[in-house]
C-alpha cells in the first residue's frame, strides 16, 4: 500500500462520499468514472456510466474526459487506455484490483503452448487465437499479432463462427467454461474441445486429440462462477419449481445446461428488467449484481436468488473502494495522477488490432 494513501484508509465511508463529490463537482468534464456491474454499491453510486469493460472503455473513449477512473480490474483500465484518445488518462483506483482468471493465462505460457502447438500443426494457418476480454494487454497483443481476435460474453458465438471462415481450430483463453459453453451451442461435440493444461507438455494432450480438436480450451476460470454447481439448482427448485434459472457462460457446462436462460451480465439484467412481475429468479453471477437486483425489483414482487447457498463476489473487484476512489480523485484536483494504467504502444496496437477486429464482426 502507498504511504500517501494510508489517512485515507481511516476515513470513513461518509467522509469519503463528502470528498468524492467534492472532488467530482471540481473536476467537472475533466473526469468520468466508470462503474463494473459487480462494484459494492458505495462506489457504483459514482459513477457516470455503468456497465462491462467494453461498453465502459467504448464510452469512455467518446466523452470529453481528460481522467477516466475505472472502477473495476486492471485489464478494464488496460482496454480504456488502448481504445481511449491518446490525451486521455486511465486510472485504476487501487492497482491490486487484479482478476484471478486472466492471471491464469499469461504471455509466457500462450506462447510456449503455440510453440508446442507447432510440433504438430502450423498454428498460424491451423488456428485462430481468441483472448476473452477479461486478459491482459499482451494477450490480445499477442492475438493481433497472430491474426486473432477478442470476444465478450455477449459477443462469442458471432466471434467463433469469425474464426472457423478463417481457419479450422481455436485456441481459446483464458476461460474455459465460456469456450465450452459458446461452441456447444455451435453444435461442435465436447470431445472436439479439448482443455490445454498448461502446466504439463503439450497442455497434457495427446497428438491425435490435438488434431481432432475444433477448439483447444485453455485451463482457466472465474473463482466466482466456479462456485456454482447444478445441485445448487436442483435444491433450490426443489423448494420453488416454478423458479427461472439464469446464468453467465462463465458458469460451469453442468450448471449452464440446467439453466433456461444463459448470456452476459448486460443479458441478466435486460432479461430480469423485462420479466413479469412475480416471477422468481435463480441467478449465477456476482453477488454484488444479485443484490442490485434484488432490491431494484423487488417492489415488483420480483423474487431474484443468489445461486450459491455461500457468499461468492468478485474478492478483487471489491478492492476498489471509497478510500480509493477519493484519494484518486483529490490528487486530480491537485494535478496529480496516481495509479496510471499505461499500455506500451507496441502492444497497445496489436492489441487494438484485435479489439477492432472483434468490433467489426460483433452485430
Amino acid at each position: 500500500m502507498s504511504a500517501a494513501i494510508q489517512p485515507y484508509t481511516l476515513l470513513d465511508d461518509e467522509d469519503c462520499e463528502a470528498r468524492i463529490l467534492a472532488a467530482r463537482e471540481e473536476l467537472g468534464e475533466r473526469l468520468v468514472i466508470l462503474g463494473h456491474h459487480y462494484q459494492r454499491n458505495e462506489v457504483f453510486r459514482h459513477a457516470d456510466f455503468t456497465g462491462d469493460s467494453l461498453k465502459l472503455s467504448r464510452q469512455a473513449a467518446a466523452s470529453k474526459a481528460d481522467y477516466i477512473v475505472f472502477c473495476g480490474v486492471h485489464f478494464m483500465a488496460e482496454v480504456a487506455d488502448i481504445l481511449s484518445r491518446p490525451e486521455q488518462v486511465s486510472i485504476l483506483p487501487d492497482m491490486s484490483a487484479g482478476c484471478s482468471m486472466a492471471d491464469m493465462a499469461n504471455l509466457q505460457n500462450v506462447e510456449r503452448a503455440w510453440k508446442e502447438l507447432s510440433e504438430v500443426l502450423n498454428p498460424d494457418e491451423m488456428i485462430t487465437p481468441v483472448t476473452y476480454i477479461n486478459s491482459a494487454a499482451d494477450l490480445k497483443s499477442f492475438c493481433g499479432e497472430h491474426g486473432g481476435i477478442v470476444c465478450t460474453s455477449t459477443n462469442a458465438r458471432h466471434v467463433l463462427e469469425w474464426c472457423f471462415e478463417q481457419r479450422e481450430k481455436v485456441l481459446f483463453f483464458p476461460d474455459q467454461h465460456l469456450g465450452r459453453n459458446t461452441g456447444y451451442t455451435m453444435d461442435i461435440p465436447l470431445d472436439e474441445m479439448v482443455v490445454w493444461d498448461f502446466d504439463k507438455p503439450m497442455g497434457g494432450l495427446t497428438v491425435e486429440q490435438i488434431q481432432q480438436a475444433k477448439i483447444i480450451l485453455w485451463k482457466g476460470f472465474c473463482s466466482v462462477h466456479q462456485m456454482f454447481q447444478p445441485e445448487q439448482i436442483d435444491n433450490f427448485k426443489q423448494k420453488y419449481p416454478e423458479t427461472r434459472v439464469i446464468s453467465h457462460p462463465e458458469s460451469p457446462f453442468e450448471v449452464c445446461q440446467k439453466s433456461d436462460y444463459i448470456g452476459s451480465t448486460e443479458y441478466i439484467i435486460n432479461t430480469i428488467a423485462n420479466a413479469e412481475a412475480g416471477t422468481r429468479w435463480l441467478v449465477a453471477t456476482e453477488l454484488n449484481l444479485v443484490n442490485r437486483l434484488h432490491e431494484q425489483y423487488k417492489h415488483e414482487g420480483k423474487n431474484v436468488h443468489f445461486m450459491s447457498p455461500n457468499v461468492c463476489m468478485c474478492s478483487t473487484m471489491f478492492r476498489i473502494d471509497p478510500q480509493h476512489l477519493a484519494w484518486v480523485l483529490e490528487n486530480l484536483v491537485e494535478g496529480h495522477v496516481v495509479n496510471q494504467v499505461s499500455v506500451p504502444g507496441d502492444v497497445a496496437e496489436q492489441a487494438k488490432l484485435a479489439l477492432e477486429r472483434m468490433l467489426e464482426v460483433s452485430p
